[in-house]
């Protein structure tokens, strides 16, 4: 299983980022159409004994799938074929745009990190919303009872103005919140212009009572809604966003986005100044975002869901954002490194991990 880093260094390493992800999706994709994603499936399967219930849903695994793999929502089944508890499609706008201009998405090897400048680059909900519709049909065939859960990520149009941003969510929402088990409030990318604004509470708490007021009404049940923050924020603004969740009712806070930091970076500094905006993924976030989830859960009453994300690589980051309270955990960059696999690892060590009892079943439920 581990043969992938060396097919990484020989066949990706030398290409361009993007181009790679493309390429790397696309075979994930094709092995779905030619059947073997069935035999991938039957492997890579979550054990029974990781499902577990948040937000009212029922979650093969603890460990899914961070929002930027599949923007797009024409890889979801394929995805969840590798092993994830569930999978978070998007950002998806409610216009379609093509996003910042390439080169965009830049590997830093040296840190197993990744400096992305994408701009929210998707088709927009109303191309989205018909692929989640079918992708859900699949997912309910292949495995059902407990499938793979399929979050939506939603964030704001380039060309809304700010002022303008509670109708544009609102607008995402009333297309895809039907179809969505949970949807997700981004306002913590770095790299659509003015975005971060809207994580104020001033800003944020509209857009929030939008969105649950019209994913409620527009699905005709309650879906479970969170809000995405930055691992930038001062403690602070982060107790600020805390309180707002509790007082508002929010399902959960997902934590933490992309940060636009630079500290601690093995790769040379001049050629990471090269590379300019954007933001960073991968291990350099790991310690940060362990520390704002552990912020999150000393002030949030325990029923809130905290999904824990960044620098998380392998089973014992999983376990160890499990212990400090996050009800669920996802990963990306790791992905881009680690291969096919990565899923099946992870799930194996959190199931060796229960079986040793360093791993509560029912923790953080």
């Amino acid at each position: 299983m581990r043969f992938y880093p060396t097919f990484f260094k020989v066949f990706f390493s030398g290409m361009d980022p993007e181009k790679a992800h493309h390429v790397g999706f696309s075979m994930v994709r094709a092995a779905e159409k030619a059947g073997a994603s069935a035999v991938l499936r039957r492997l890579t399967s979550p054990d029974q004994s990781l499902e577990r219930t948040v937000m009212g849903l029922r979650f093969p695994s603890p460990f899914g799938l961070a929002a930027g793999f599949d923007k797009e929502g024409h890889g979801t089944t394929a995805l969840c074929d590798l092993g994830f508890g569930h999978i978070e499609v998007g950002t998806v706008t409610a216009i379609a745009q093509p996003g910042n201009p390439q080169p965009r998405l830049f590997r830093l090897v040296e840190d197993k990190a990744v400096i992305n400048r994408m701009g929210f680059n998707n088709p927009g909900a109303a191309a989205v919303a018909p692929r989640i519709k079918e992708s859900l049909k699949h997912l309910s065939r292949r495995f059902g009872g407990t499938r793979p859960i399929i979050g939506i990520n939603i964030g704001k149009s380039k060309v809304v103005e700010l002022e303008d941003a509670v109708e544009d969510y609102r607008q995402s929402t009333r297309t895809l919140a039907p179809l969505a088990d949970y949807m997700v409030v981004n306002v913590s990318s770095p790299n659509t212009p003015g975005l971060r604004l809207l994580q104020s509470v001033e800003s944020l708490r509209p857009i929030l009572e939008a969105v649950r007021e019209e994913s409620s009404r527009s699905a005709g049940r309650h879906v479970p809604l969170l809000v995405k923050i930055a691992p930038d924020l001062a403690d602070e603004d982060i107790a600020d966003v805390a309180r707002l969740a509790t007082e508002l009712e929010l399902d959960g806070i997902i934590a933490t986005n992309t940060t636009i930091s630079r500290e601690g970076l093995k790769k040379d500094a001049r050629e990471v100044a090269e590379i300019g905006a954007g933001g960073l993924s991968g291990e350099p976030l790991k310690a940060r975002s362990l520390e704002v989830l552990k912020q999150l859960r000393s002030v949030l009453p325990r029923e809130t869901t905290v999904v824990s994300v960044g620098g998380v690589t392998s089973a014992e980051d999983v376990i160890e954002r499990l212990q400090a309270g996050a009800n669920l955990v996802q990963g990306y960059t790791a992905f881009l490194y680690e291969g096919p696999f990565w899923a099946w690892r992870i799930n194996a060590g959190l199931k060796k991990a229960q079986r040793t009892g360093r791993l509560n079943s029912n923790k953080a439920l």
